[in-house]
Formats: C-alpha cells, structure tokens, sequence
C-alpha cells in the first residue's frame, strides 16, 4: 500500500494499472481489501484506486464523528493528491455509497459515471441511529467484537456463508484489527447521514446500480427503486450474493461494471 498526507490524515490506498480512474470506496467496517477481485481485474484496464476510509484499514482515525461528507472531501484531496485531473468512475458499497452520493453532491464535475453498489438513499430512522450510536459506545468499551458479530451474519449471503467461509473469516479478520475510534467515529456518521432521495431523482451522471440477490441490509427491491427514480441509470442484480456482491460474485460484477464502462 501507498500512503499521502490529505487534509488532516495519512491516507493509505492501493494503486494499480493505468487508463480510466477508477475509485473503489469501501463499505462499512472494512476496507480496500474487499476490492480484491476489482483490483486484479481492473488494473489491466484502467488506473484502480482504493483507499482506506478515515479511520479503517491504515488510514488515519480521528475520534468523535466522522461524517459522510468528511470522507468524500478525503476522497476529492486525494485524486488532488495524486495528480487524477481527468473525470474518475467512482464505485462505493453501502457505506462507500452513502460517501458516493456526498461526492456528487459536492464534486460531480469530478465524475465520469457512479456506481451504487449495496447501498440506501434513505436516512436513520431515529431508533436505527440510536442503535449505532449505542452500538458505538459499545465498541469503545468492548472492542470491534460486537461490530463483527452483529454485521457478518448481514453481509453475507447463506450461500457465501456454506461456500466460502474464508471470505467470512477474512472479513472478520478485518474488522478485528479496525480501531474501535474509527468504528465508533463512522457509526455517528452514519446515524446522522442525511436523506438523499430527493437528491439522486436530479442526479445526471449516468449511475450503474448493483445489488446482491439475497442483500439482507439494502434489499434488490429497494436498490431498483433507486435505480428508477434517477434519470440515467442501468440496474443489475448479482446471483447467489449478499451485501457484498463484488467480493461474493466477482465475475457477474466485474461483468458488469466492464460492460458499464465499456473497456
């Protein structure tokens, strides 16, 4: 991995291939690793890159809140950073979604296309952003355990879970060694992360919308309601996957995204 200084942190990120920038922003509590099946494949094609959030894998954690809009202002400093002048694909899950929408809120010019992998445009209900901010003081007095135990049954599919309990045991491998501040500075994040709704009903940028089949967290039915609402934007299921389509079904996703971007 590489690191830079942005903004208030020491981000790192993996960078890899040359052509189209393509951004891989992760989903919550993980980091550039669930990507490993889009950087190997992608790097043959165009110019990968995926950070560490703020706060997770070996980026920088700064207690207390850590906002939606922060991490795509760390995102926008970092294609700064790395001299990215021409308009990336930018591509988050879930969480990397909800930072997603804050980037073309903020900085559309900067964006070729958006893919909206596993994610919400919906707000916190008040009792779902309670449970995080309880679920946060929880990790700092405990650790990450009780993150992991509460969101691995979510993130994977059954079938993932009989197939491949290495990606399991990895992915839980990961959320173990995350600093409980950066857990809890997200969790708060993501409790007040505003309703974007209204917002991607006026979103031109042409938008490529996956989900897994069987996503436990952001359900198919929710994710083509998304797709429908906005102006120009294509809709793919991915078989057999859970919240973490890409990294559960690799080939149907990474077809899809190459077809999307047309190599």
């Amino acid at each position: 991995m590489k690191t830079l200084r942005v903004r208030d942190l020491e981000m790192a990120f993996v960078e890899e291939g040359s052509g189209l920038p393509l951004l891989l922003v992760h989903g919550f509590p993980l980091d550039h690793s669930m990507w490993r099946y889009q950087i190997e494949e992608f790097a043959q094609h165009c110019r990968v890159i995926a950070p560490d959030l703020r706060g997770f894998g070996r980026t920088t954690v700064t207690p207390g809140t850590t906002t939606m809009e922060q991490m795509a202002d760390d995102l926008n400093a970092l294609l700064d950073a790395l001299g990215v002048h021409e308009p990336v694909l930018f591509c988050g899950l879930s969480m990397g979604g909800y930072v997603g929408w804050q980037f073309a809120r903020k900085y559309e010019g900067r964006l070729k296309a958006l893919v909206a992998c596993d994610t919400r445009v919906i707000a916190d209900s008040a009792e779902q952003a309670a449970s995080r901010r309880e679920l946060a003081e929880r990790v700092l007095r405990e650790g990450p355990s009780p993150v992991a135990e509460t969101m691995l049954p979510k993130l994977f599919s059954s079938d993932t879970q009989a197939r491949r309990p290495d990606l399991v045991q990895a992915a839980r491998e990961v959320i173990l060694r995350t600093n409980p501040e950066g857990i809890a500075a997200a969790l708060r994040g993501l409790a007040e992360r505003p309703d974007m709704t209204e917002f991607v009903t006026k979103l031109e940028v042409s938008t490529l919308v996956i989900v897994g089949e069987h996503d436990a967290i952001s359900s198919p039915a929710e994710m083509e309601g998304i797709a429908e609402s906005m102006p120009n934007a294509a809709w793919v299921v991915a078989p057999h996957a859970g919240h973490l389509s890409p990294l559960e079904n690799p080939d149907v996703f990474n077809e899809a995204l190459a077809q999307y971007i047309t190599l």
